[in-house]
């Protein structure tokens, strides 16, 4: 496992940290700057103060007001609590979201929800546990025990069981070459990302043997492809920022993973932390260049085959708060 780089707090312009922790900025983005780019304890008051806000105002604060009792969403034409579809508005997305913007199940709304999709997501399939709302002899797709164990890390059920489980499949899911993939493969795919950073959220005094075995092969998966190179030809979507990720790659999203495990001083990264610091405006803020993916498929070769609603916190092309401080994070994590 790569060691964890230590640097000098970097400077950042007053203008920007006001933008980022002032009164107008969203408690999570708030919180996200003074631990991951000032790197303040979480018991200064400034830290505190911001996680407080969490929920109660804000991003979760909206996204939570539409919340019914039981912990799921509503969604139009369907008889019960949906879980996973229509996309990107059910249940899961919204949990997803939450999880990225720092709830935590100390809120019971959190609870409620978490606790919801526990029932509905924990499977039992030929004899391998995992995650996934599909019933028994469905096509299981990696993506989505990633996404929902990330998820559930963050809530702070690392210990429920069938977390535990999760993580011991994605861990056996691994391909020879360090890599996995949603489709029955034999080869990895840069964005099959979501199994890496799943395990990237088990605190590294909590990994076991197997958990740091498959974090240290994904993690070399990755950065031998410089976390661009995938195939012949460039894949443009995956240099375009958007958020929320959901389950779409781009190199920002693999910089957060590979950072956070403590890569960030290998020097593989160099091509892809150029594109982040190109991608940086003269105001000194990043942008978003898509909210969805699902909007904008130009170079992809993908094929929208359901009508999704998107999720959007921050409008695209406008400078993005949720955008400048992962940037400034990963930054603050890499020479």
């Amino acid at each position: 496992m790569g060691e964890q780089v230590t640097h000098a707090r970097m400077h950042v312009p007053s203008r920007i940290r006001r933008w980022l922790t002032g009164p107008k900025s969203d408690p999570s983005i708030c919180a996200r700057y003074w631990l991951e780019v000032e790197r303040l304890p979480p018991d200064d008051s400034r830290v505190r103060g911001a996680l407080r806000s969490i929920g109660r105002t804000g991003w979760a604060a909206s996204l939570l007001k539409n919340q019914l009792p039981d912990g799921h969403w509503y969604t139009s034409g369907t008889t019960g609590p949906e879980i996973y579809r229509p996309k990107y508005v059910a249940t899961f997305w919204h949990a997803l979201v939450l999880s990225d913007l720092g709830m935590t199940r100390e809120d019971p709304r959190i609870r409620r929800t978490a606790e919801l999709i526990l029932r509905r997501f924990d499977q039992r399939i030929a004899g391998e546990d995992q995650l996934d709302y599909r019933p028994r002899g469905r096509n299981q797709e990696i993506c989505v025990t990633g996404l929902i164990t990330r998820a559930l890390i963050r809530f702070g059920y690392l210990d429920h069981p069938a977390v535990q489980r999760s993580l011991r499949w994605i861990a056996r899911a691994q391909l020879d070459d360090g890599g996995w993939n949603d489709a029955p493969a034999t080869k990895g795919s840069l964005d099959a990302w979501e199994p890496l950073a799943a395990l990237a959220e088990v605190p590294a005094d909590q990994r076991d043997i197997e958990v740091r075995h498959a974090i240290e092969r994904g993690a070399e998966f990755y950065l031998r492809r410089r976390l661009m190179t995938d195939g012949p030809g460039t894949y443009e979507p995956w240099s375009r920022i958007h958020y929320p990720n959901h389950y779409y790659y781009d190199f920002l999203v693999g910089l957060r993973t590979l950072t956070a495990i403590g890569r960030g001083g290998d020097p593989r990264l160099a091509p892809a932390l150029r594109w982040l610091r190109k991608k940086r405006s003269p105001d000194g803020t990043w942008a978003l260049d898509l909210a969805h993916p699902d909007l904008d498929r130009r170079g992809s070769g993908y094929v929208l085959e359901e009508l999704v609603f998107p999720m959007m916190l921050e409008q695209p092309r406008e400078p993005s708060q949720w955008a400048t401080v992962e940037a400034l994070s990963v930054l603050a994590l890499t020479p």
